[in-house]
């Protein structure tokens, strides 16, 4: 699988740009501020419908205009497929795939599978347990469009129940309206936590792997599902929250207060580990992705890594890199010397200067 080009039209800063990629390792570099992060981000709203800054579709089109496309042509397993977004102010997105529109924004998951790498998500460790939520939720939606409905539907249920609790505060005679929302989100959310601690499941081993490659076999950490509540005692816990959650005003119980834990030699790594420790654990878990999601869809994902090679020493350099054959790779730098000297094999350059970008010829 491997984005073979992408065209765009009024798309941030970029007024229109027509740029094919090499199957391979495609290298963006340019000053910052030039629209280089802009390229990734397009490539990865056209596999996931959203921007991976958060931002809001209206904030995707230049300054000043009233509509902005994203055309982008895809190669799996033999076969093209285009995708085409349509923003256009005040309006829903249209998506069309080979010029057929989507009813839903949820049929885009899993035509194109990508895997996106940013000096952020070093912090995955360390940060909160927010952003190992959205670690769990951004793949299992690409990988399974049933996880995607259940979860969308589980916010939605989440969302209702949480503006009902607010009123129940100043209405006690509501109460017997909460047990409808309960029902639904129990429902969900169990599905929800069955799902994500088969994927750490999966994932553990392959994080496991990488881990002790990358410390030199000194070190393997335990990877763990931490849910906040079991499936099967969901709908139990939920109840007798139930007094607490009306005085708050939020529901306290469910999966969307899970987490991942990480342990080494029975030290959790978020609270404990070194910063060393924790850039390796998540260089592990991104690169485990690669690994996994092949193994699941049978095909590569495209790999965007987003100035990453700064943030990492020589070895992780090092590592990062050797890991990166046979899947189509979209980096974007302000320079070439950590390539040139990891002699890491390019096959396509391009130049990104106030939202133009331009393949160069390779010295």
């Amino acid at each position: 699988m491997y984005i073979s080009s992408i065209d765009l039209s009024d798309f941030r800063n970029y007024h229109s740009l027509s740029l094919e990629f090499d199957p391979g390792n495609n290298i963006i570099f340019g000053d910052n501020a030039q629209g280089k992060t802009n390229l990734l981000e397009a490539c990865f709203v056209s596999a996931t419908t959203r921007s991976h800054r958060g931002s809001k579709d209206s904030e995707l089109i230049s300054f000043g205009a009233e509509e902005a496309h994203i055309r982008t042509k895809v190669e799996k397993q033999g076969r093209e497929t285009a995708i085409d977004f349509h923003l256009k102010q005040g309006k829903k997105k249209g998506i069309a795939v080979n010029h057929v529109p989507l009813k839903r924004s949820a049929d885009l998951f899993g035509i194109l599978n990508i895997i996106l790498f940013s000096p952020e998500d070093l912090n995955i460790i360390k940060e909160g347990p927010s952003e190992r939520r959205r670690f769990m939720d951004m793949e299992l939606c690409q990988l399974d469009r049933v996880y995607l409905s259940d979860l969308t539907n589980y916010r939605k249920a989440l969302n209702q129940r949480n503006a009902l609790l607010k009123d129940l505060y100043y209405d006690k005679s509501l109460e017997g309206t909460l047990d409808a929302w309960d029902l639904q989100l129990v429902n969900y959310g169990k599905k929800l936590i069955d799902r994500r601690a088969k994927f750490i499941e999966d994932l553990a081993p392959i994080v496991s792997s990488l881990h002790r490659e990358i410390s030199g076999r000194k070190e393997e950490p335990l990877v763990a599902y931490e849910p906040a509540v079991s499936a099967g005692a969901f709908e139990e816990s939920l109840f007798m929250a139930r007094d607490r959650d009306i005085r708050l005003g939020s529901t306290s119980v469910g999966p969307h207060r899970d987490d991942i834990s990480f342990a080494i030699d029975g030290r959790d790594i978020r609270t404990y580990g070194s910063e060393g420790q924790k850039r390796t654990c998540a260089l592990s878990l991104k690169l485990s992705e690669i690994r996994l999601v092949e193994s699941l869809i049978d095909d590569k994902p495209v790999l965007l890594l987003d100035d990453v090679l700064s943030e990492l020493d020589r070895s992780r350099q090092n590592l990062l890199l050797s890991s990166l054959s046979d899947v189509q790779t979209i980096i974007t730098c302000t320079g070439l010397d950590d390539f040139v000297e990891n002699r890491f094999r390019t096959d396509r350059l391009i130049h990104v200067v106030a939202g133009t970008a331009e393949v160069v010829e390779k010295e």
